[in-house]
């Protein structure tokens, strides 16, 4: 009944479309060592500690300098806890292999459904408690800064420039001692792009193609990437929780992914069920900031 089953395969392209599909898991550090294959276990994510940095002048340049230093540990424990699963059936699954590979197309589907529920998951650290906030309420976004006035000149409250917005969260990653030419991200919603597009038009009447394709650019030595995932509370969630950080900043792991068929009992249809172990943490709290946002 099963020799048209191919769940190694299956499992494999599920971690592709991980790969493929995953906005925010594509920039956290997923560096780790240990084995998983099912929930409650731990993996240590690979971390590099800094070395002391000493200063010496004038006379003491002719002076032994300090003997080596061991660097403390910097490794991090993650236990990963969170599963993302599906379980599926298909009558005369044999006979519908053949017809098209319809199994393929619902594994591809439930490949691409983990991927945006591990998106979501990590996308809710933006307002994690160990992640600091650029404001301290959320600020509307306009595309220009003749926006940001009202009609006597005043400045409108709560009100930024989206361009400023994005110029501030970087000043404050480097005032935390982020080294300069440190890979930064920035994951915005659709409509945080939308605004953004809007506002460098005004800056680039060149019209570079540095956002020529609508989706992935560059600014202020950024990468802007978007997301439908991106962290949404507050009332109504109109409040976006715009990501910017580093590629330290967050750890996650996928570490195990596994598919098996079956014959349901009281069915007479083929069912395939699968999983996906994976979990994160905030690694490096001064190198992510949280930027909430509203329109």
């Amino acid at each position: 009944m099963y020799e048209n089953f191919k769940p190694t395969i299956w499992a494999a392209g599920i971690e592709k479309s991980l790969h493929e599909n995953c906005v925010f898991l594509e920039d956290c550090n997923q560096e780790y060592e240990g084995e998983v294959n099912k929930p409650g276990k731990t993996v240590k994510i690979l971390a590099v500690g800094k070395p002391t940095i000493y200063e010496v002048t004038g006379k003491e340049l002719n002076k032994d300098i300090n003997a080596p230093e061991h660097i403390p540990e910097s490794s991090i424990d993650l236990t990963v806890n969170q599963v993302a699963y599906f379980n599926f059936m298909v009558d005369d699954i044999d006979q519908a292999q053949a017809k098209g590979g319809i199994m393929d197309e619902h594994v591809k589907e439930s490949g691409q459904g983990i991927a945006n529920t591990i998106d979501k998951y990590i996308a809710k650290f933006a307002a994690d408690d160990t992640v600091a906030s650029l404001y301290a309420s959320p600020v509307t976004i306009v595309e220009s800064e003749a926006k940001t006035l009202a009609a006597d000149g005043s400045e409108k409250a709560n009100t930024k420039y989206v361009l400023d917005v994005v110029d501030e969260a970087v000043e404050l990653l480097q005032e935390r001692n982020v080294p300069d030419g440190t890979p930064i991200v920035i994951t915005v919603s659709p409509k945080f792009f939308r605004i953004f597009k809007k506002a460098y038009r005004f800056e680039d009447t060149n019209n570079s193609n540095i956002l020529k394709n609508g989706k992935v650019g560059m600014y202020n030595k950024v990468t802007v990437k978007v997301s439908n995932n991106v962290f949404k509370n507050g009332d109504g969630n109109k409040v976006h929780n715009i990501m910017i950080r580093t590629k330290k900043a967050i750890a996650a792991v996928v570490p195990y992914t596994h598919t098996e068929p079956y014959r349901p009992e009281k069915r007479f249809s083929d069912a395939v069920k699968g999983f996906t172990l994976y979990d994160a943490i905030v690694a490096r709290p001064q190198e992510i900031i949280n930027i909430p946002v509203q329109f």
